[in-house]
């Protein structure tokens, strides 16, 4: 009883403090609204992981936001709070098998379909089910390689990152190595981040049919948006991925025919695309449910398949922190983790963002350059009990 007097009398004190004169009459944050998308482990004073903790976005711009991205000041307040987190930082030997045996797969499957029918049901699930999949883990092979975290060197991650870059059929892994550690050191700067939908984007695709089109072409622009945005200078290793992944392409076509090769295309679009596991290019970065987040986690059994990607918070606090040890680093901070609203399933993070007008093209963090520092305290948020969270207003 007690609880739910303390949590109604919260509630009200919030509310007392609302201006509800810029809500249009609303008398809640909720009047109209759908569910809450995001989840919360352990809810807080602040959050209880039910309620909408602000009003919506406004659809027709990018949230943009004065103060720098969260990662840098959540690791800083990680290590002063657990120093021994240094411990869990350095690369996974267990990548390089793994990748190993996901191209041979893909490459055994190619040689499997070189007589089918490119359209036939069989070919189609192959490489939706199968071949999506694989690749997509391919994808996420690359993006822990990028990181250097399949060896201890330098060239021998370039070097293997071109090596799982075959499967896929076109040469993006050094161009992408480039672009991705832009996206961390410049979260959100607009114009250097180029994992930011463009203002054209916006203006085209902020409906239910141009995310249609969006979540089901994904792979295509991420692959297109970062030439227009922001392009690279060409290295030894741009030339190097493009005459490995062209020469190995030649000798697929020549010897097993164009339907092998279709086969690995396919498989690379199904990918990116309205796949299961695609749902983390949106679940990552896109703003959800009134917050001012911009990263949010995923802590699901998809995981087994993305090598733990979903742990992107956790990812981006410390990018040197291998995928098998992502799921530790969360277990030793629970008190910065835990606290942080999550998504609970990738297929239905797609879902939601078609449908949902609370989310769309719009809803990505936007800075201008990197923004006021801020300073988090080593134990941020204290989480209130379970009776507590679930007591009604």
């Amino acid at each position: 009883m007690q609880a739910r007097k303390d949590v109604g009398g919260e509630a009200a004190e919030k509310s007392a403090t609302l201006d509800f004169s810029y809500f249009g009459g609303a008398e809640t944050l909720s009047e109209g609204r759908s569910p809450r998308r995001t989840a919360m482990e352990s809810p807080t004073s602040a959050d209880d992981g039910q309620k909408y903790p602000g009003p919506p976005q406004d659809p027709s711009d990018f949230l943009w936001l004065l103060t720098e991205e969260p990662h840098r000041s959540r690791r800083a307040a990680i290590i002063k709070a657990h120093p021994e987190v240094v411990k869990l930082m350095g690369h996974e030997p267990l990548t390089k098998w793994i990748v190993l045996g996901v191209v041979l797969l893909q490459l055994a499957l190619a040689y499997a379909l070189r007589a089918a029918r490119p359209l036939s049901p069989s070919f189609l699930f192959c490489a939706y089910a199968v071949g999506g999949t694989a690749n997509h883990n391919l994808f996420l092979a690359i993006h822990e390689i990028t990181h250097n975290l399949a060896f201890r060197g330098v060239k021998a991650n370039k070097l293997f990152a071109i090596f799982a870059n075959l499967p896929i059929g076109i040469p993006y892994a050094t161009t992408f190595k480039k672009y991705h550690i832009e996206h961390h050191k410049h979260l959100g700067e607009d114009g250097i981040d180029t994992d930011l939908p463009s203002q054209l984007e916006l203006i085209c695709l902020n409906n239910v049919l141009g995310k249609t089109f969006f979540a089901t072409f994904q792979i295509l622009f991420y692959a297109l948006r970062p030439g227009f945005v922001r392009t690279q200078q060409l290295t030894r290793w741009h030339f190097l991925n493009i005459a490995v992944q062209l020469i190995a392409d030649y000798f697929l076509l020549k010897y097993w025919g164009v339907r092998a090769f279709l086969y690995l295309l396919f498989s690379s679009f199904f990918a990116g695309s309205l796949h299961p596991c695609a749902g983390h290019f949106i679940a990552e970065h896109y703003v959800w449910d009134g917050l001012n987040q911009e990263t949010y986690s995923y802590y699901g059994p998809l995981n087994v398949l993305a090598y733990n990607v979903g742990y992107h918070n956790e990812h981006h606090d410390f990018p040197s922190v291998a995928w098998t040890r992502l799921p530790a680093l969360r277990a030793l901070a629970p008190e910065f983790y835990d606290t942080i609203p999550s998504h609970p399933s990738w297929p239905m993070v797609i879902v939601n963002f078609i449908r949902d007008r609370e989310v769309g093209m719009f809803a990505r963090v936007k800075r201008k350059d990197k923004g006021v520092p801020v300073t988090l305290a080593s134990s941020p948020v204290e989480p209130v009990s379970e009776e507590r969270a679930k007591s009604p207003e």
